[in-house]
């Protein structure tokens, strides 16, 4: 099973009707997709505006492939179940979001093994006419690892400087007149 997810937030037709042309001219009924607030209507995928985290997680364990958009908990996930990924960024001068930020995500894990990015449509169609030639990622943890952690613990529980030590430089001046 293919799972094709956009997020909640904004359509994604455009990764949406790829996905389904390919899948009505490959003869594929076993692509699920999680669509969002679109205004397409697929021929081919079987498709859910939302649904719950449970059934949502348990059809990317189930998958084969995922195509997503750019988001990261569609990259994390596929990552932590090692599953093979197509992302596609959101356009934003086509208004597709807000902002480059899923360009800038997609540019970030670009050379990550088992993750595909793909910039447009022809891309998207050479690279699910190819899924054969795709490998899984290699994995990554759900938790951060201890060095991580502890680093951080003694970051946050490091002795901070008192406001009586240390003076923001603007207001050096206002603590000198409430003194006097």
């Amino acid at each position: 099973m293919i799972l094709v997810s956009v997020g909640t937030q904004f359509p994604f037709d455009r990764l949406i009707s790829t996905v389904d042309m390919w899948a009505v001219e490959n003869g594929r009924t076993d692509v699920m997709a999680q669509t969002g607030p679109s205004g397409y209507t697929p021929r081919a995928l079987k498709c859910f505006a939302m649904m719950s985290p449970d059934k949502f997680r348990k059809l990317q364990a189930e998958a084969e492939l995922i195509v997503a958009h750019a988001g990261m908990g569609s990259i994390l996930t596929a990552l932590e179940f090692r599953k093979p990924i197509i992302i596609m960024p959101r356009d934003h001068t086509r208004g597709e979001h807000r902002n480059a930020h899923q360009s800038a995500t997609a540019a970030r894990f670009e050379n990550t093994p088992g993750l595909y990015v793909v910039r447009d449509e022809a891309e998207l169609l050479d690279r699910l006419n190819h899924l054969s030639d795709m490998v899984a990622s290699q994995g990554v943890s759900r938790k951060a690892p201890e060095e991580f952690v502890s680093r951080l613990r003694a970051f946050i529980e490091e002795e901070r400087p008192s406001s009586r030590v240390w003076t923001l430089p603007w207001r050096r001046n206002e603590s000198s007149a409430a003194k006097r």
